[in-house]
């Protein structure tokens, strides 16, 4: 006769059962309009979130150690698909990430990015800063189920089969990328008002702990969204070749990423 299942039993089946229902369909990405911004405190809460989203080397000058926003990556105040989109992280988050070995919040992931991509220093989780982060983040996922990802979740993906060619890029660069970025760091900045186009290299760029400092998560983000306006013309072999080139650019340190990855899963194109 086979045993009755102990209600403990029957509680985790049904939540594994509820957690991958939850994470098997992706859905759209959808961002609300900005009409639905509610007024009052939540609103101004949320229109703070987005400047300092858009505009953070001005507004958070204590916290950017480079000449960096976060909408660099998070294209369109985060509403891309696979350029790092918002909308649905707040309903996906604590999440765990293999290159801490840890179950991160959203704080945390934030606070991540402001010290390798931003190259800078974390914010206060309760600070104003954050909770503003926070709550335009929450209003961008308005309307997608909790613990449900959506489309355009990241950067993508290219084959990581494909073996890079940095000579290649650097010629690749020169003609799809350098119009814009500049042919050197400096190229690209104009004394009056800084960079025009985001840094690629150099102090003023994210630092070599970086998701954006590995070459296929470059790559998969120049595949999709580069050259500006012109996403998804470049073949995955020629998006790698560039993040080759680009990625191994000189640019700072970040001596916490010898800590990474510390239960294995390290990436073939890690940089430390």
């Amino acid at each position: 006769m086979t045993p009755k299942p102990s209600n403990a039993m029957l509680f985790r089946a049904a939540f594994l059962s509820l957690g991958t229902t939850a994470y098997a369909n992706p859905v759209p990405l959808d961002p609300p309009a900005e009409t639905t911004i509610p007024k009052g405190p939540v609103g101004d809460a949320i229109r703070l979130g987005k400047l300092l989203l858009t505009d953070t080397r001005k507004q958070l000058p204590e916290n950017v150690g480079n000449a960096l926003n976060c909408t660099n990556c998070h294209l369109n105040a985060g509403t891309v698909a696979y350029a790092g989109p918002f909308v649905g992280l707040w309903g996906v988050f604590p999440e765990y990430r293999s290159r801490s070995a840890n179950i991160n919040s959203l704080q945390d992931r934030i606070n991540d990015c402001f010290e390798r991509s931003m190259n800078g220093k974390p914010l206060a989780y309760d600070s104003q800063e954050m909770n503003a982060m926070l709550m335009y983040m929450r209003w961008l996922s308005t309307g997608v189920p909790t613990g449900t990802e959506v489309v355009g979740r990241g950067m993508g993906k290219v084959d990581m089969k494909l073996v890079p060619n940095a000579a290649h890029g650097q010629t690749l660069y020169a003609t799809k990328c350098a119009s814009c970025h500049g042919d050197k760091v400096e190229a690209s900045r104009d004394p009056a008002v800084g960079y025009i186009f985001p840094p690629l290299w150099g102090q003023d760029s994210f630092n070599i702990g970086a998701g954006m400092a590995r070459t296929y998560t470059a790559a998969a983000f120049i595949k999709h969204n580069m050259p500006l306006g012109q996403g998804n013309t470049l073949s995955d072999q020629e998006a790698i070749d560039i993040a080759e080139y680009v990625t191994h650019q000189p640019r700072p340190a970040f001596a916490p990423a010898k800590n990474d990855w510390p239960k294995g899963g390290k990436p073939k194109d890690a940089r430390n």
